[in-house]
């Protein structure tokens, strides 16, 4: 069992809650999860195999999630930028000149950013789950949801099955704390994709521990509007990344298709692409990822 040291940074008004593993002198990995996730996404197996392949690692709950503040997002919208901004919060306030990030879905979106504008904090870029952080999906799902075909210049929409989902979901009822788990829960279900055992018991574990240690769950649909926000520095080239880049990406993602990993890496000056066969959108349901992505990540930021 690690020991681990918690702590409290600000990132201007808003203040992050983070959780620091390893020994200080050692080369430092700061966890970024995805979309609506906090820091426990990032399962302790995970974090266990890096710190003892002699790593420290930072994880931490984004902004409206977990134990870190909830704004209220019409008085206080934020972007993309701002994420970013907490994350170079968190290794400030750890005193991390820079990291090995490694970030999945929304995080690596983050990490992209953090490659382009602040390289310097950057020392290895590990991009999982993701899609080029200056495509912009909406059109795509749009055009799948009202049963029209892809255009020829984007990438793809998310499966029928995820699709269907989406339409599931927004039916569902939702007025118990019981109710809103059983949805949850089965979202991680669909983004495990459709090829790959899914354990059950550990994805429900983790979503109620999600509801345990959250002061405000509704407010995490908050990242799904920052996501909406388009600005110059998302269409930045990714080609200005010079940190070295491992880009992980399942065959059978139902959220963002193979042919997202394979463009991000296509754009990333000598990004190595690795295509996990069978994993969905998020590994760490999946029995015998979580070793499989560490002894990746442990590679990568050798």
């Amino acid at each position: 069992m690690l020991t681990a040291e918690e702590k409290f940074v600000h990132s201007g008004q808003v203040r992050l809650w983070t959780e620091r593993f390893g020994h200080p002198a050692d080369p430092t990995v700061l966890l970024v999860m995805g979309t609506a996730t906090p820091a426990i996404g990032w399962p302790a197996e995970f974090v266990e195999a890096l710190v003892h392949s002699g790593r420290q690692v930072i994880r931490f709950d984004h902004r409206d999630t977990g134990r870190s503040d909830c704004v209220v997002f019409t008085r206080h919208p934020y972007a993309l930028a701002d994420l970013a901004g907490d994350t170079v919060a968190v290794l400030d306030g750890h005193g991390v000149a820079a990291a090995h990030v490694v970030g999945t879905s929304l995080g690596a979106a983050i990490g992209q950013w953090l490659a382009v504008h602040q390289p310097a904090r950057v020392r290895t870029l590990t991009a999982m789950a993701a899609s080029p952080m200056g495509n912009n999906p909406g059109p795509a799902w749009a055009r799948a949801l009202a049963g029209q075909p892809a255009a020829a210049d984007e990438l793809p929409p998310p499966t029928a099955a995820f699709l269907s989902h989406l339409t599931v979901a927004a039916k569902a009822p939702r007025g118990t704390a019981q109710q809103r788990m059983e949805a949850d829960l089965h979202m991680w279900r669909v983004l495990n994709g459709g090829v790959l055992p899914f354990d059950e018991l550990a994805a429900r574990r983790f979503v109620e521990e999600c509801y345990a240690r959250s002061t405000n769950v509704a407010a995490a649909s908050n990242h799904d509007l920052a996501g909406q926000r388009w600005a110059d520095d998302r269409r930045a080239a990714l080609s200005r990344i010079t940190a070295a880049t491992l880009v992980l990406h399942g065959s059978d993602d139902p959220l963002f298709p193979q042919a997202h990993g394979v463009a991000l890496a296509a754009q990333i000056p000598g990004a190595q692409l690795e295509i996990v066969p069978g994993m969905g959108h998020h590994p760490f349901f999946a029995p015998g990822l979580t070793e499989r992505i560490a002894d990746l990540v442990i590679r990568h930021t050798s």
